[in-house]
């Protein structure tokens, strides 16, 4: 099972877009305090529609304490930042690996990132541009890490429904 981990988070309706991701993956979602909003947020739980209540999440106070929960993180943690020199289509994602992402408003601190340099990854942009909106580079670098596993456990082929299209051109 894949992980996705938000470090501080700030918007409920990224996190909740996120989550509704999640769910609709079978990915674990971890939350690490200080959390820019409650988990009991309209705006939350709009955003993650009625997907919140199948979501495995977890809340942390802190870095290290999710560190201590989950002792395997440590050598299958990934850090996606505008600052790594190597892009995330480019790594060989383990099906039971970590993507953390940092705050909004400021990535995962840059003293996270120095220390673990050689599993920082990026999204590719073009010219001036920050970064992405959070919940968009979750789902892309999830969905390589999924696509590399073969999308296991994942529905791959959808149904359409002729006869109801047929009944509406009438």
């Amino acid at each position: 099972m894949m992980n996705i981990v938000l470090l501080e988070p700030e918007m409920p309706a990224n996190t909740g877009n996120i989550g509704r991701t999640c769910a609709a993956t079978g990915t674990r979602l971890h939350l690490i305090e200080p959390l820019g909003f409650k988990l009991n947020e309209k705006a939350l739980r709009r955003a993650g529609l009625d997907y919140w209540e199948k979501l495995d999440v977890t809340v942390y106070s802190d870095y290290q304490d999710f560190l201590d929960k989950n002792p395997k993180a440590l050598n299958k943690l990934y850090f996606a930042t505008t600052k790594a020199h190597r892009v995330y289509s480019d790594v060989a994602y383990e099906p039971d690996c970590y993507l953390m992402f940092g705050k909004e408003s400021g990535g995962i601190p840059e003293e996270l990132l120095i220390e673990n340099e050689d599993r920082c990854i990026r999204i590719p942009m073009w010219g001036e541009i920050r970064s992405l909106n959070l919940s968009n580079s979750v789902s892309i670098v999830l969905y390589e890490a999924l696509r590399q596993q073969g999308f296991e456990k994942m529905e791959l082929e959808g149904e359409l429904h002729r006869l109801q299209w047929k009944s509406r051109e009438s």
